[in-house]
């Protein structure tokens, strides 16, 4: 039977990087049953066997958001043989109050005491022996970023050393008189784990939602009433449980932790100092963006692409045609494979360094930090909108991809911040959009290439403002307190920084070999047939699909079938946008780069403003299918496709006038 180990802990302690640290790359990711939230599941390196769930980053078990309740609910319903509890060495205070409940629920357990090297630089020794004695568990110190004490974590794990922590919490007497009164009735409740009736009857007088449902399911309605009658007696228990606990860890840490250096400002606080300074934060997030699109554009990026156009255009297409030729193929296939399969994903797949390139720099940031500080920046633009700078985490997590971006809006505590965030949030510039800026500003903007790409990236972001400040009209969502805490500044590390880029550049390879392949053959074949047989581009079915909407698109200077075709497949994935324009253009016509023709297709303003349309215009399919899942109300998605549309039309209208002005 496999070994089930659930790695729990606060938000920024170190979750992520001690997954990857026991998982290596073997993760599995999914959804939890039921929601769209993923999971991520790993096989333990050297355990045979032993399975990890990576639980949603909480702060306590006194869930808020969809994340925090679907992890209580995780530990409640599920049966994890042992729980690593990951905590942040340098900042014990706050973490320990989420220990002390997984202790009390009577859970196996494992306390990993991480960022032991921020600690010590803080001055902060911490004696991990006796810390182990007061929590009742093993406690194994780390530094998970560098891997270091992970060989003492994966021994306790094989010899199934995680303890069952005798600790009993002595609360104030008005509360154990409440919990003994509520012992009797939380005994005979069954459960998957043999959890602690007083862990349960301490959160049932806290007045946890998910604890509430699950006794309301177990329990007689008479029973059920009892509990709540004997809740309502004690109404302060809730605010006496809290302060006892935080009482325990105050003398615990006078107990266990000894300040050897007092360290007035740390290397964070004066970075802190400028990087969020109330005028030059926003500017200085600006520059750090505009410097990501210089690299991906102009300096790296571009070199590393032409390279890539020069081997899929050139070398290995003459490689593909003599081979065709030698195996004497049918002229039909040849000009599939070549001009359809070939022009289709390779056209494509030549825009994966400058997406490797911008991933790189994304996690770059991120790991060093500085999102965390971006989120805070954003708190004050996203106030004026009805939102709170959490909303701003899903928003950030589009530029990826629009898909994780709304399912991430179930970190967020109010439902109608949810919906907007969802909303909103396909406005967001996606990666799959990136390699159709790419393509155009290359063909049109040599000179200006990461100034264009900044500046449609700019306008999604206001564009996403813009909506919900009108949606805040309609939907009114609770601002609420924005509170985040801030990691310390480190330095990146190389593997990290290198496992997260190749894990986002290949779900873009993975999509080029899977679905724009598919659509690179259904394409070609619309390309050159239509219901009289074989026939010349220009009367083709794809002309036919294409031509239908081309008149939408006279005032902004492309009303081609072949813009019109490439924005209706770019329904199904915006990248094959490209795959689209590369087989209706070059068809037939393989010595005739696709730049080339779009140049003869496009003039500057009109290519300009089908950029933007493309920015705004409807989201693909899949970000429609969540959205639908995420808001549950088709009511509201297609009002978003109809709207994105329209802004997309005008937006893109107001472009071109402008355009044609400067060129």
């Amino acid at each position: 039977m496999k070994t089930i180990i659930a790695l729990a802990g606060n938000p920024n302690a170190g979750k992520t990087s001690l997954f990857n640290v026991l998982t290596g790359t073997r993760q599995q990711v999914g959804n939890w049953p039921g929601v769209t939230v993923e999971k991520k599941e790993g096989v333990i390196k050297g355990l045979d066997g032993s399975v990890l769930i990576d639980l949603p980053g909480i702060y306590s078990l006194s869930a808020q958001s969809l994340e925090e309740k679907l992890a209580i609910s995780y530990l409640l319903l599920e049966t994890p043989d042992t729980i690593v509890n990951i905590v942040d060495a340098s900042n014990l205070e706050r973490n320990l109050y989420f220990s002390l409940q997984l202790l009390e629920m009577g859970l196996p357990s494992i306390v990993v005491l991480n960022m032991m090297d921020v600690a010590r630089s803080r001055g902060l020794h911490i004696d991990e022996n006796k810390l182990a004695d007061r929590l009742g568990v093993p406690v194994i110190p780390m530094v998970a970023r560098k891997g270091s004490g992970h060989e003492r974590l994966l021994g306790q794990l094989a010899e199934r050393r995680a303890t069952t922590s005798m600790l009993t919490l002595a609360y104030p007497s008005e509360v154990e008189e409440a919990i003994g009164r509520l012992l009797p009735h939380c005994s005979d409740i069954q459960l998957g784990q043999a959890l602690n009736p007083r862990w349960l009857a301490a959160m049932w007088l806290e007045r946890n939602e998910s604890v509430e449902q699950l006794i309301q399911a177990r329990v007689t309605q008479a029973v059920y009433r009892d509990m709540e009658r004997i809740r309502d007696e004690y109404r302060l228990a809730d605010q006496l449980i809290r302060n006892a606990r935080y009482t325990w860890i105050e003398n615990l840490l006078t107990d266990v932790t000894e300040r050897k250096k007092q360290v007035a400002s740390t290397w964070s606080d004066r970075i802190d100092s400028v990087v969020l300074h109330r005028i030059w934060g926003i500017p200085i997030f600006l520059g750090f963006m505009y410097l990501v699109f210089q690299l991906t554009f102009s300096w790296i990026g571009t070199t590393l692409s032409d390279a890539m156009d020069a081997f899929f255009n050139g070398t290995l297409t003459e490689w593909v045609q003599q081979a065709l030729a030698l195996m004497d193929s049918p002229e039909w296939f040849s000009k599939l494979v070549t001009d359809g399969i070939l022009a289709g994903v390779g056209s494509v797949l030549v825009f994966v360094p400058q997406i490797a390139i911008l991933f790189l720099c994304l996690s770059f940031l991120e790991d060093s930090g500085y999102m965390a500080r971006a989120a805070i920046l954003m708190d004050r633009f996203m106030l004026a909108i009805g939102l709170n700078g959490k909303a701003f985490i899903p928003l950030i997590l589009g530029f990826g991809c629009n898909v994780p971006a709304i399912m991430a809006t179930r970190t967020l505590e109010d439902p109608k911040g949810r919906l907007v965030t969802a909303l909103i949030a396909p406005f967001m510039s996606c990666s799959a959009r990136l390699s159709v800026f790419s393509l155009f500003v290359a063909a049109f903007f040599t000179n200006h290439q990461a100034e264009i790409v900044f500046i449609l990236y700019v306008t999604g972001i206001l564009m996403a403002v813009f909506t919900a400040f009108l949606l805040k009209r309609f939907i009114k969502a609770e601002e609420g307190l924005f509170l985040m805490e801030l990691p310390p500044y480190r330095a990146p590390m190389v593997k990290s920084l290198l496992l997260h880029t190749w894990d986002k550049a290949k779900g873009f390879v993975r999509k080029a070999g899977t679905i724009i392949f598919g659509m690179s053959v259904l394409i070609w074949f619309l390309g050159n047939y239509s219901w009289h047989g074989a026939a010349p581009m220009n009367e083709s079915f794809l002309a036919a699909i294409g031509g239908s909407i081309a008149p939408l698109f006279a005032p902004m200077g492309f009303a081609t079938w072949q813009a019109g075709v490439s924005l209706i497949t770019g329904f199904l994935a915006k990248e094959v946008v490209v795959t689209t324009m590369s087989i209706a253009y070059m068809a037939g016509d393989s010595g005739n780069s696709l730049m080339a023709s779009l140049q003869g297709a496009f003039s500057p303003a009109a290519a300009l403003s089908f950029l933007f349309f493309l920015l705004l215009y409807t989201p693909c399919v899949s970000t429609v299918v969540i959205m639908k899942k995420e808001t549950g109300s088709w009511k509201w998605t297609i009002l978003s496709v109809v709207y994105s549309f329209v802004a997309a039309w005008v937006v893109a209208l107001l472009v071109y006038e402008v355009a044609r002005v400067i060129y």
